[in-house]
């Protein structure tokens, strides 16, 4: 039997997703809890491999075990218990044989957020911008996102990808809402804020943190339209903009051609 795992997580306490020697990461964390509630060895493959810091509101997983589940709620009850506060498991459902929780997915989308001036409260979940950006010219360059196919350019050095091809589908920055959910995207407690929101069918490692970095120094007048679009051209990491930190991002949202788009996810 296959099932499928809907999770969110905070990723300030994991060293990414993928299970490493002498580090704590999400992967190995739901792979321990999986065991110990079934009493089974339990292997976990993820959507996808956040990096060390990054937030996932919305993650699937998938896992098989050799009988079918005898209560879910019992077990997403005990799973819960067991991983602590920095993790929560939403849903198990049941899947096909086949079905993969990293091939399959049709559409993954990542949200950064950006803060400006300080808050003690959302420091952990955001990046703070000392200045105003400028938004219009950001979505200018984030339009030459969606006509990119070779995003070499915001790859991570010496990775063992195959193909730094993807399609980007969406990319744009919006102002944060102004509401009493103190957390994100309903606002930062302070007065302004932006967010990128980018989908794409998939992301390089490091490429969205890379591609923020860039359109930063776009909004600071830093870097022209043109010269943004010179750089993806260039195909090399080394003349884009520097890697923005962890912390402010979340994959948000994770689509697959099986599972109804209007589950509940929930919100932050």
């Amino acid at each position: 039997m296959r099932y499928f795992l809907k999770l969110a997580y905070n990723g300030s306490a994991f060293h990414g997703w993928q299970s490493q020697p002498n580090a704590v990461s999400v992967q190995q964390s739901l792979e321990g809890a999986l065991s110990t509630v079934t009493r089974l060895p339990v292997a976990v493959t993820g959507a996808g491999r956040t990096d060390t810091g990054v937030h996932a509101r919305c993650m699937y997983a998938h896992f098989d075990l050799p009988e079918p589940i005898a209560s879910k709620e019992k077990l997403l009850l005990s799973l819960n218990r067991i991983l602590g506060k920095e993790i929560a498991v939403y849903d198990i459902i049941p899947v096909s044989p086949e079905a993969h929780a990293r091939f399959d997915a049709t559409e993954r989308t990542y949200k950064y957020f950006v803060a400006y001036g300080k808050s003690p409260f959302f420091s952990d979940l955001s990046w703070q911008s000392p200045s105003l950006l400028d938004l219009e010219n950001m979505n200018a360059a984030a339009e030459i996102l969606l006509t990119t196919s070779d995003f070499s350019s915001f790859a991570k050095l010496h990775s063992d990808t195959k193909t730094n091809i993807c399609d980007v589908r969406k990319a744009i920055w919006t102002p944060l809402h102004f509401t009493d959910n103190p957390y994100p995207p309903g606002g930062f407690g302070s007065r302004d804020g932006i967010v990128f929101t980018i989908s794409a069918d998939r992301f390089l490692r490091n490429m969205v943190r890379a591609v923020v970095g860039t359109l930063v120094d776009v909004g600071r007048g830093k870097l022209t339209l043109s010269g943004f679009r010179s750089i993806i051209e260039a195909k090399d990491r080394c003349v884009a903009g520097t890697s923005m930190p962890a912390k402010a991002l979340f994959l948000w949202d994770v689509k697959y051609p099986y599972i109804d788009p209007h589950s509940h996810i929930p919100t932050l």
